[in-house]
């Protein structure tokens, strides 16, 4: 990790399914512009096409702040499609109707796979190619288990204030 930055603040609405980006972007959009250097992708722990707008929090994010974006998640939020073979790096498309909008992704063999949703300035390919260059030993990529941990001791050092 280069840098992180922790913003504190209230959701900007409750936790309505679909609605992360009105709830959540505000305070994500802040942290990355008080980067020192903006970060050359975002992974972020969103969906992009898989949304019932067309258009989830991965997408949003990176078309406000022109970076480009992948989103990680643990399930489709609409798309279908069958689970990859069983080996690490094997993809399988998800669908909304006759269109790809990202894809499962072993990272791991015997591990259920991911999801990983191409978002803003980046094709699925491109995404596939982070994805699988970001984890290593877990099942979830680095980056993302950083912030989430990051996260986490901000929270809990914020409770015990």
């Amino acid at each position: 990790m280069v840098e992180q930055e922790v913003r504190r603040g209230v959701a900007g609405a409750p936790y309505s399914p679909g609605l992360l980006a009105l709830r959540i972007g505000p305070l994500m959009d802040a942290a990355i512009r008080a980067l020192s250097t903006p970060p050359d992708v975002l992974l972020v722990d969103a969906t992009a096409r898989d949304h019932p707008r067309g258009a989830g929090l991965a997408l949003h994010l990176g078309a406000e702040l022109g970076l480009p974006t992948v989103g990680i998640t643990h399930r489709p939020l609409l798309a279908r499609g069958e689970w990859p073979q069983d080996h690490r790096g094997d993809t399988s498309p998800l669908r909304l109707g006759e269109t790809v909008v990202g894809c499962w992704m072993r990272t791991r063999s015997q591990v259920r796979p991911l999801v990983v949703h191409p978002g803003w300035r980046v094709d699925l390919a491109t995404a596939v190619d982070l994805v699988a260059g970001t984890t290593a030993e877990d099942r979830t990529p680095e980056p993302v288990r950083k912030a989430r941990h990051v996260a986490r001791s901000a929270r809990s050092a914020a409770a015990g204030q």
